[in-house]
């Protein structure tokens, strides 16, 4: 009988402090959905590029592990991970697996292939003033997102 008491307790203690650090160390990412407003390279020549319609970009992070990805005239998916910086889950590393897409030729000025392959360099991410900041490999620059309306 103590032996079932002390295991019932020792499972409750765990449940309370597993509840206490789930907050700290899930990504806020998983379940939101967000338009791409800029891709900022950190090359001074290469600049900055906006997109007309935001919501031709778009990525929304699925709860599984999944991450579906709008890219103008294609649909793309890829796995996600991340992993939130130490007692902040507004921050941390960002990756995504390979991705597959559709290959659709776009109209001329589409991003679609810049942003392609630039998701395969994301390290990154930074929740700040309601938007999403994916920062790229050996600081390549950010993609940068808003929340989809």
């Amino acid at each position: 009988m103590n032996t079932a008491r002390h295991h019932l307790i020792s499972l409750g203690f765990a449940a309370v402090l597993s509840g206490c650090a789930g907050p700290a160390t899930q990504p806020s990412l998983a379940g939101s959905s967000w338009q791409l407003i800029e891709i900022r390279a950190k090359d001074d020549a290469r600049g900055t590029s906006r997109p007309a319609d935001p919501s031709l970009y778009t990525v929304t992070f699925g709860a599984d592990g999944r991450a579906a990805f709008r890219l103008d005239c294609n649909r793309g998916n890829a796995q996600w991970q991340a992993a939130p910086a130490a007692g902040n889950a507004d921050m941390g590393q960002l990756t995504f697996g390979l991705l597959a897409a559709t290959r659709a030729l776009c109209p001329p000025g589409s991003l679609d292939e810049q942003l392609s392959r630039q998701l395969s360099l994301v390290r990154g991410y930074r929740l700040e003033g309601g938007r999403l900041h994916m920062s790229l490999l050996a600081d390549g620059g950010v993609l940068i997102w808003a929340p989809v309306p």
